[in-house]
């Protein structure tokens, strides 16, 4: 029997474990990055940990989400991150250098290496063959220490790609199609493994689109093979002996197969407020435009940003369109003033933003009241753009900048325009923005203290008997984006949990912070997919600051159940999903005889308002059970 791409790498870098899909394994970690939002909370972390240099072959510090300097909090952030970096062993990448993902694709990405993220869309990485997995900042933090990523083996989903893309249709669209096929939930505990003829005609910046976006399905990681165009696109950015070839052997077997006919596919768009909320252009019509947002992790490349410069090029956007574009990198950016392209963008009307995350994460850029933004980007989730009556639309970059001169949503292969074959180009290293480690006793670097960087929270062993009191009965889908809201607001509290708790799920229940901290001990009732969205570890690390000690749900996702552990929070499952109505704010709930249930595989709520007991099951590994009795990650590495 054949194996996987995945298994293959995951194979080579296995340290402890049977790799068989739902086994517990630790495997070898590479490579790691981290940005800024979060970052700040590693490092912190890092520090906690008393390591040395970090154990990777490459660590990188990025600056590209809170570049917005309104006051001394994110610069305070910056200079921390820096001097930590410093001190351990690990690269800086400055603000204005670009976004992380695009910047490591780049830059530092090597087919048949493992990539471990602080950030959801480090998947990124797949689409130059790596296993490239975003996770919680204390996982990054440990795999920097030690060197090591545990994770439960997951299954492998085939996606054969047939047939090719016509003009107008492109990667984007192609994984808009396979959310709209598996939803958001789709690949939770998978690995999503792209296969097929038609792999050949896609690029490597067309791959890494299709590979991050593969977060929004909740996967552990997507994974192109690495081939001729990935031989390629290494060579254009000087690095061509980092190519490896990798392929998945002939015969192998999967655990769950999609077919993807890309020649059949047609411009589309998710709809509000969902990522799968996806039809085509046509059926959803030509909408009224206010807002056009180009850039993001998902849609800043260079090919992607020449075809917007074409479509753009000796046209005005229209009168009513704010057109917004953020390039990936400062190498893209000087790629396209060299060449002309970066003119005809400004003066068709659109205006130029840094090189960052920017308005994806809400940082600037907010559309108007009850506005209508299309957006290249991989999230849409209400209120996540800054305007809550917002209603955003992820469409792909040609259809993006041919809606900002039409001013309604527009199938760009219903308007006669051709659209020129963008090939990638060459380009000239530059590693201005790069600040790396000095010296030989970096160790000994003082670390950068701004007044706004607070301890993080830590929990305690976990007691014998947990009494808590309902502060949350939340529906399906809670993003983390619910639980600790980002916004230009709030982003630069980043490194201050005591601050950020007081503004946590304020957009689900603004009277959820003062419950908790009325009620000192609390838990959350939770639906399906609990926790969809990024890794930010402030969406459990600001529950645990408010007294929150387990959530009851019908599912998690996979990172924020991680991040929960970690914290020492326990996720329980509703072993009846129909016991989630039973229970309303304001119960009081209490658990017997804790460490021995959780170390059992199931634990009894019982509800005192009610008298009635519920059975969840925890599913936790034996080391997720070492660390909650510990009370957390932290905890349980100090012993």
């Amino acid at each position: 029997m054949g194996k996987t791409l995945a298994y293959k790498i995951l194979e080579n870098h296995l340290v402890s474990g049977n790799l068989t899909p739902g086994e517990e394994i630790t495997i070898k970690i590479d490579q790691t990055l981290t940005q800024d939002s979060t970052g700040t909370m590693v490092y912190l972390q890092l520090e906690a940990m008393d390591v040395d240099k970090v154990q990777t072959e490459l660590s990188v510090a990025y600056i590209d989400h809170n570049t917005l300097q309104t006051g001394f909090e994110n610069a305070d952030d910056h200079a921390f991150i820096k001097s930590v970096a410093q001190r351990h062993g690990v690269l800086f990448s400055k603000p204005g250098n670009g976004i992380c993902h695009q910047l490591h694709l780049e830059n530092y990405g090597k087919p048949g290496k493992t990539l471990l993220g602080s950030d959801s869309h480090t998947p990124t990485g797949g689409g130059l063959g790596m296993i490239a997995i975003g996770a919680g900042g204390l996982d990054v933090a440990v795999a920097m220490a030690k060197g090591t990523y545990s994770l439960v083996a997951p299954k492998v989903i085939k996606v054969e790609l047939k047939g090719r893309l016509h003009p107008w249709t492109s990667a984007k669209d192609v994984i808009l199609y396979v959310l709209q096929q598996l939803s958001v939930k789709g690949g939770v505990g998978k690995i999503v493994e792209y296969t097929g003829e038609g792999v050949k005609s896609l690029s490597v910046t067309d791959r890494a689109t299709i590979t991050n976006m593969g977060a929004e399905l909740g996967a552990t990681t997507s994974v192109f093979p690495s081939d001729e165009n990935t031989k390629a696109y290494l060579k254009s950015q000087g690095r061509e002996a980092d190519y490896t070839p990798l392929a998945a052997d002939a015969d192998a077997v999967y655990d769950q197969e999609l077919i993807v006919d890309l020649d059949s596919l047609t411009p589309l768009a998710a709809q509000p407020h969902s990522p799968d909320n996806v039809d085509s252009i046509a059926n959803i019509g030509e909408i009224k435009v206010d807002q056009v947002a180009i850039g993001s992790c998902t849609n800043s490349s260079y090919t992607d940003l020449m075809k917007v410069a074409a479509i753009l090029k000796g046209k005005k956007v229209h009168p009513d369109v704010s057109l917004v574009i953020s390039p990936g990198s400062s190498k893209i950016l000087t790629k396209m003033a060299e060449n002309g392209a970066l003119a005809d963008i400004i003066a068709s009307g659109a205006r130029i933003i840094e090189n960052a995350c920017g308005p994806c994460i809400g940082m600037g850029q907010s559309p108007k009241s009850g506005a209508v933004s299309l957006r290249t980007f991989n999230r849409n989730f209400k209120g996540r753009s800054g305007t809550l009556d917002a209603d955003v639309y992820l469409v792909s970059p040609e259809t993006a900048a041919i809606s900002a001169v039409t001013g309604v949503l527009t199938d760009g292969s219903k308007t006669g325009q051709a659209l020129p074959q963008i090939e990638d180009t060459d380009f000239t290293a530059n590693d201005n923005f790069i600040v790396y480690p000095e010296g030989t006793n970096t160790e000994n670097t003082p670390v950068a203290m701004g007044p706004n960087i607070k301890p993080f929270p830590r929990n305690t062993a976990l007691p014998e008997t947990v009494e808590v009191t309902v502060t949350l009965h939340a529906g399906d889908n809670i993003t983390t984006d619910d639980i600790m809201p980002s916004d230009s607001r709030l982003l630069p509290y980043r490194s201050n949990i005591p601050h950020l708790a007081n503004y946590c799920f304020e957009k689900v229940d603004s009277g959820f912070a003062g419950r908790c901290k009325e009620a000192g001990t609390c838990a959350i009732i939770g639906g399906d997919n609990y926790g969809q969205g990024s890794s930010r570890e402030h969406a459990a690390l600001a529950p645990l600051y408010l007294g929150v000690k387990f959530v009851v749900a019908k599912s998690f996702a996979r990172i924020h159940r991680s991040n929960l552990i970690n914290s020492g929070i326990m996720p329980l499952v509703f072993e009846n999903p129909a016991d989630y109505d039973d229970f309303t704010i304001g119960d009081e709930l209490v658990i017997e005889q804790a460490p021995k249930q959780v170390q059992s595989g199931t634990v009894e709520v019982k509800n005192k308002n009610t008298g009635k007991t519920y059975q969840t099951k925890t599913n936790f590994s034996d080391l997720e059970i070492a660390l909650i009795l510990k009370g957390g990650k932290i905890n349980y590495m100090k012993g």
